[in-house]
C-alpha cells in the first residue's frame, strides 16, 4: 500500500507472516501459549492510531474486528484482548490476542510475562493456514 513501508525488525523476528489485508500486514506471534495476531498498517512513519487519516482509522478497526473474529474461529477463547501499546516497538501495530481463562499470564497482560514458547511440529503453519482462510487472504 505504501512503497516506503518497512516492517519493524523486531516485529518481523517475533512473528510469522499471515498475509495482507487492504491496510494491514497480519502477523502471528511466535508464542504457542496464545493465539496472538499483530496488525501493522502498511504506512511508513506511523506511530499512533491518530497518525492515520480518518478513513484509514476506520479501515484499521474493521480489520481488527476481522482478525478478532478469525482468532475466535481458529482458537476458541474466553476473551479477546486488543491493544496498541508501542512502548518497545514504535511502529504502529495492534495486538489481537485470544485469551483463555487460566492461560500462562491470566488474568494479567501477556506483555513481559515470560519468555515465548515456540511452536513445534507444523503447528504454526496449520494455524497460519486456518487464519488465511478465515481472513480471505
Amino acid at each position: 500500500m505504501d512503497a516506503a513501508f518497512k516492517l519493524d525488525a523486531r516485529l518481523a523476528a517475533d512473528t510469522f507472516p499471515v498475509g495482507d489485508l487492504p491496510l494491514c500486514r497480519v502477523l502471528l506471534m511466535r508464542d504457542r501459549r496464545y493465539a496472538w495476531l499483530v496488525l501493522a498498517p502498511r504506512r511508513a512513519g506511523m506511530v499512533e492510531v491518530s497518525d492515520l487519516d480518518e478513513g484509514e482509522r476506520a479501515t484499521l478497526w474493521r480489520e481488527v474486528d476481522r482478525a478478532a473474529a478469525a482468532l475466535r474461529a481458529a482458537a476458541p477463547c474466553d476473551k479477546v484482548n486488543i491493544g496498541a501499546l508501542g512502548n518497545i516497538v514504535r511502529q504502529l501495530h495492534v495486538h489481537v490476542l485470544a485469551r483463555v481463562e487460566g492461560d500462562a499470564a491470566w488474568p494479567g497482560p501477556v506483555w513481559g510475562h515470560s519468555a515465548a514458547v515456540p511452536y513445534d511440529g507444523g503447528e504454526a503453519e496449520r494455524l497460519v493456514g486456518a487464519l488465511r482462510r478465515l481472513l480471505g487472504i
